[in-house]
This record gives C-alpha cells, sequence and structure tokens, in this order.
C-alpha cells in the first residue's frame, strides 16, 4: 500500500498536466443507458465523476450513486467535531452536490463504516447487485467505482467489489482515480487502460460547484489543530481539469476461455450482440458480403460464427460452408437458424488449437480475433495462411473501441493481419466504429484485374 498524507504538497498539477498533453487517450463511449457511480465515501463520487454524471443526467439517461461509508474518520484528531457530526454534515454536502448536479440522480448511503469497508464486502457487493436490478441486466449499463490503485484502503475495497460484481454481471466497469494525482508521478498511471470524459462548460461549472459544497473537506472546520482541509488546494486543482479520467480493467493475459462465453452467454440470452434486432450489425453484414471479391465460392470457414447470421448470408454464395464457435449456446441458434440448410455445417472448436483440415477458397474472421492474446492469434494467422487456397479470399471484420475483457484491440489484430508476408490486402474499409479488410495471397488480383475488366 502507498503511504501518504494529504498535507504533503503533492504532485503538481502542471506535472500533469504535461503528462497528459504528450498523449492521445481514447474517449470514453458514452453509449450507456444506466450510470451507476459507486464511492468509498462523500466527495469521492463529486471529485471523481461529476461530470460524467452531469453529461448522463443531462442526455436523459439514469444515474444512480451508492456511497459506502458518511466519511466519519476524516478528521480524527477535530477538537470541535465528533465522527458522528462529521457523518451527518457530510451525508447532506454529498446530497447537496448531487441535487446541484441534477435532481434527477437516485443516491443511496449504506452507512459503513468509514476506514472498515473490508468487513462489509457483502453489503457493498449486495447494494450494487440492487442497483443493477434482476438478471439479465438491462442492455448498455456502466459502473465506476473508486480505483483500486488508489493507495487508499477504502478505494480499494469498493473498487474490487464493483470490479467483482460487474464481471459476475458481465457489465462493463470502469474506475475513477483521486489520491493517485496527489502521491504518485506520471509514471504510476496506467495509460495503457485509461479511457477520458470531455467536460464542456456546465459540466465543469457544476462540478467546481458540486466541490465547493463538499466544506468539510475543502476547508478547514476551524482554525483549530486538527481541522485542516482535507483538499489543499494543489489537490483540488487535479479535479478542475477539463477532463475525467477513468481506468479499465487491466487487459486479460490469456485468450477468452470457453467458459467466458458459457457464461456470458447464459447470462445475456440468445442475441447478446443484437444481430438480428440492431441496425448497426444488420449495415455491417452487408458491407461484409459487399467487399468479398467473388460473387461464389467453393468452400468457405468461418471462424466464430456465433448465432448464425452471417452463416445464413455466406450460404447464400458458397457451395460449403463449415462455421465453428467456441460455445455451444450460439451453435444452437445457428442450428434453429439454418436448419438443415444443404452445404452449411456448424461444429464446436476451440480455436486456434482445434483447426480443422482442408483448403478453403474464403475465410471468414468476423469480430473474432480479439479474444486472442498476442500468441495464438499469432497461430491462427499462421493456421489461416496455411489453410487459404491459392485464389482464396480472408475477410477480416472488427470492433474498434476498446473492451476491457477482451486481450486484444480489433486494431490490435489488424495490424497482424497487415504485417503477414502471405498475405496481401486487397481492399480496406474504416469506420469509427469497425474496420473490413479483405486480403488473397501474395500475387492476389484485384476484382477489375480477376473479371477481366482490365488486362
Amino acid at each position: 500500500m502507498v503511504s501518504f498524507s494529504h498535507r504533503d504538497p503533492g504532485t503538481p498539477e502542471a506535472t500533469w498536466a504535461a503528462a497528459f498533453a504528450e498523449r492521445s487517450l481514447p474517449v470514453l463511449p458514452e453509449d450507456f443507458d444506466h450510470l451507476l457511480v459507486v464511492a468509498a465515501h462523500p466527495d469521492d463520487e463529486t471529485l471523481g465523476a461529476a461530470g460524467l454524471m452531469t453529461r448522463t443526467a443531462r442526455r436523459g439517461a439514469t444515474v444512480s450513486v451508492i456511497i459506502a461509508t458518511d466519511g466519519e474518520g476524516s478528521h480524527p484528531d477535530s477538537p470541535t467535531h465528533t465522527p458522528d457530526e462529521l457523518a451527518t454534515l457530510r451525508r447532506d454536502e454529498a446530497e447537496r452536490a448531487l441535487e446541484h448536479l441534477s435532481p434527477a440522480i437516485r443516491r443511496r448511503f449504506l452507512g459503513l463504516p468509514d476506514g472498515r469497508t473490508d468487513d462489509h464486502r457483502d453489503e457493498i457487493a449486495g447494494a450494487i447487485a440492487d442497483a443493477l436490478g434482476d438478471e439479465p441486466v438491462p442492455e448498455r449499463t456502466l459502473v465506476v467505482s473508486t480505483w483500486t490503485g488508489d493507495g487508499h484502503r477504502d478505494h480499494r475495497v469498493v473498487g474490487e467489489v464493483a470490479a467483482a460484481v460487474c464481471a459476475d454481471r458481465d457489465v462493463p466497469w470502469r474506475a475513477y482515480p483521486i489520491w493517485l494525482w496527489h502521491w504518485g508521478s506520471p509514471d504510476d498511471a496506467p495509460w495503457d487502460d485509461v479511457d477520458l470524459v470531455d467536460l464542456d462548460g456546465d459540466a465543469l461549472e457544476r462540478k467546481r460547484a458540486a466541490m465547493r459544497l463538499h466544506r468539510t473537506q475543502v476547508e478547514p472546520l476551524s482554525a483549530a489543530a486538527g481541522d485542516e482541509e482535507m483538499l489543499h488546494g494543489g489537490m483540488q486543482q487535479h479535479f478542475e481539469r477539463g477532463f475525467e479520467v477513468f481506468a479499465r480493467p487491466p487487459r486479460r493475459t490469456g485468450s477468452l476461455p470457453r467458459d467466458f462465453f458459457d457464461a456470458f452467454y447464459r447470462r445475456n440470452g440468445d442475441d447478446p450482440w443484437g444481430f438480428d434486432s440492431r441496425w448497426y450489425e444488420q449495415r455491417k453484414r452487408t458491407i461484409t458480403m459487399a467487399t468479398m471479391p467473388r460473387a461464389r465460392y467453393r468452400s468457405a470457414l468461418e471462424l466464430g460464427c456465433s448465432t448464425g447470421a452471417l452463416t445464413a448470408l455466406l450460404a447464400d454464395r458458397c457451395e460449403a460452408v463449415l462455421a465453428l464457435d467456441i460455445a455451444d449456446a450460439p451453435l444452437a441458434v445457428a442450428r434453429r437458424r439454418l436448419g438443415e440448410r444443404a452445404g452449411v455445417h456448424l461444429a464446436r472448436a476451440e480455436l486456434p488449437a482445434e483447426w480443422p483440415a482442408g483448403e478453403f477458397d474464403l475465410i471468414v474472421a468476423s469480430e473474432v480475433g480479439y479474444y486472442w492474446d498476442p500468441a495464438d492469434l499469432a497461430r491462427a494467422i499462421t493456421r489461416i495462411a496455411a489453410s487459404l487456397a491459392p485464389d482464396g479470399h480472408l475477410i477480416a471484420c472488427h470492433w474498434r473501441h476498446p473492451v476491457a475483457e477482451y486481450p486484444l484491440s480489433g486494431d490490435e489484430v489488424h495490424a497482424a493481419l497487415d504485417a503477414e508476408h502471405a498475405l496481401t490486402r486487397l481492399a480496406r474499409h474504416e469506420e469509427e466504429d469497425f474496420i473490413l479488410e479483405v486480403f488473397g495471397r501474395t500475387h492476389a488480383r484485384s476484382v477489375a484485374v480477376e473479371t477481366g475488366l482490365i488486362p
């Protein structure tokens, strides 16, 4: 555990400003319908996520806040205020700060002992589960909590509990650092796992005003020793930035296993990604099919077919389709969708280890590569190249936004494909949300050349 005192001068905000200026960091996608903010003490939620709460409430989405303790231990040596008095004051300050951000914000105070959250993990987990509601969790929920690496016991415990509940319920989780900015240096920040939320003028002003409402923390309780402010001016500057910082969970170090997908489908039903309900997915399939250089193929291999939405379209243009997936649940949906479709074979396989034999003139890797770690991705690319017919094509398409649970990003998958010397890229379609590329063998020809439009 990091050792520090709130009385220390701390790292100047100018040091952090220079570090942020040197980096181009991703923006947190604000596409959720419910934001749940979990804090260890009153004021954590304001310092770490007031801007995000303001933006979320302003667009009509639901914002809920859980505060684990009343923060009665903030001034243990105060000669003027008892812990009970501080608890009352701090809860009232949080109420008024949240009301200022948006009257629509829901709040729940657990009243657990300050400094002893480790003894009350079950209560915190239960409160988070209650706020998330019955399974399956409503689509597009985001939970943000105090950061596990903040150097403060209660912040760590609350972050660990929130992360565990979210992992179990398959809900996205982010964490806001607070004391890191005080005791840490840029070398201590998790730069590879950080998202930003830009704050407009209204959100920033509301946050600053809400911070001032936590008077027991930003002002001295009195002139007496022991009543000093908890957040001195230098510390407050860290939270007056024009953006907020949210850490993602550290990336997994291995490929996602079969039980990850079994649990995912068990929690989220037959169509968790909205393959059949979302225009985004329908449009992406149409673009994928339109990029295929040839009207007809002899034999296709689909890696990660899921519920068979794309498989059905491939079957219209291929004499034979071998569609593989790691999990039984989506394959059951695919079998219902495709029935006894001639030429289509569905099978469970844990790729790249259980690679099929044979040669294919079309291989489709759509939304599958980022589930592998770098070593498995390299094996898969080697096996793709070995399985691709001399006149064959590889179609690869992947989501580009970061997903904390995935070992790789879509961009990293396509960078690895681009680096494979046995493949030549024929086409590339890139949007903010996804990237789609078509590859052939080293001497692959364009559609115009192959069809005789040009010599």
